[in-house]
């Protein structure tokens, strides 16, 4: 268990507290970052402070008192609902800015996990309840070297996969005339089988004309499209190697079906390029700079950059997500439309970056890298991000 690490960030963050609390499992992130087993039967409330200083106290019920054994600290049995609120009263006693997994006005609704009872409760004790999310990311979405290189065989698998894709795409096409996005994303699926990748149950997207400018439409076996000679063609993948710990890699590339691309596919994919890029290099130039940066404010760089060229209605969705061990993870987010992320991007994270235009009833374009940053550095993880769509019968 981490209290020596937890508690010298809440120090350097001038906390006196992180209080955890959980009731039937609404909180998961407290079971990650306590590195708690799933237990079996939970069914009452449970509190866990660690203090910025000594020692760490559990609060459990009495028929389920052994819950938190596993963590270090004194142990407080509660029967009555009068005797859990002194036994929190007491616990916090003299801390005044406590951390929990509370976001004001619910901006980030992935660390709100505490309801506003509770928050209530804690705040009627005298506490300052702060946000723990910069706390979360911390050690929920920083990357261990050995993450770090697992994360290369993702990377490296998931490009070859890509290419494989589009050249099964031409080879079909070319023999057969015609396939379909369900078929190209069941291929897809038996690659990362071949190559010992994961993707939770969650295939990746394979979507034609004007099923791409639905930025999450799935194909399944039975809702699909098929794909034709003339066809544009998004693939959004994602999946990390079958290992414990292992982190994800998140890519979207476009493509069209013939040997040269249009100028209205070539025109969109432009403008969502430049603003993938002008977000890259936000973070890149901050980075090297020694800057501190948020998430909205990486958002707000692609956005800018696409509203310029016209096409700011046309951005519906944040530019980029936390990536760790699930693909959306719990780091900060590039955004500034969905919530207004204001937590840090901290070293040894990684996030992707994925702009998109979405012209309903015809086609959408997204370009999708993923992004890491160290302590005086950011990069573009893996092979170099596309520049062009894909002619795949000229290049495949």
């Amino acid at each position: 268990m981490r209290i020596a690490e937890i508690q010298k960030s809440l120090r350097e963050q001038n906390l006196d507290g992180w209080l955890f609390y959980s009731f039937r499992g609404s909180d998961p992130l407290a079971l990650r970052i306590l590195q708690l087993q799933k237990p079996g039967i939970a069914t009452r409330r449970w509190f866990y402070f660690i203090p910025a200083e000594g020692e760490p106290t559990k609060i459990v019920h009495s028929i389920e008192r052994d819950k938190l054994d596993e963590l270090p600290g004194k142990k407080i049995v509660y029967l009555l609902w009068n005797n859990l609120h002194e036994s929190i009263r007491e616990t916090i006693a003299g801390h005044k800015r406590i951390a929990m997994q509370y976001s004001p006005n619910n901006a980030i609704p992935y660390i709100s996990r505490v309801d506003a009872g509770t928050i209530e409760l804690i705040k009627s004790f005298g506490a300052e309840i702060v946000s723990s999310g910069d706390l979360v990311a911390q050690f929920e979405s920083v990357w261990s070297p050995e993450q770090f290189e697992m994360n290369k065989y993702s990377t490296i698998k998931m490009r070859e996969i890509l290419d494989e894709t589009f050249a099964e795409i031409a080879r079909r096409i070319r023999n057969d005339g015609k396939t379909d996005e369900y078929a190209i994303q069941s291929f897809m699926v038996g690659l990362y089988e071949r190559d010992g990748l994961d993707c939770d149950n969650d295939p990746p997207i394979v979507a034609v004309n004007a099923n791409a400018a639905n930025p999450h439409y799935q194909p399944n076996k039975d809702r699909f499209s098929p794909m034709n000679k003339g066809d544009f063609v998004l693939i959004d993948m994602w999946a990390k190697k079958k290992e414990p710990k292992s982190t994800y890699t998140d890519i979207t590339w476009t493509g069209f079906i013939g040997e040269s691309v249009p100028d209205k596919y070539t025109k969109i994919f432009n403008v969502v390029r430049d603003g993938r890029d002008a977000a890259i290099k936000f973070v890149q130039d901050n980075i090297r700079a020694g800057n501190t940066i948020y998430g909205w404010q990486v958002d707000d760089a692609a956005r800018n950059s696409i509203t310029k060229a016209g096409y700011g209605d046309k951005f519906i969705h944040r530019t980029g997500h936390s990536i760790g061990e699930e693909v959306h993870g719990n780091g900060a987010h590039m955004d500034n439309i969905e919530t207004h992320d204001e937590r840090r991007i901290i070293p040894n994270t990684s996030f992707s970056i994925e702009p998109g235009v979405y012209l309903e009833g015809d086609f959408g374009v997204r370009s999708e890298i993923d992004m890491y940053v160290t302590e005086s550095d950011a990069f573009v993880l893996g092979p170099p991000p596309q520049t062009e769509v894909v002619a795949i019968l000229k290049q495949f």
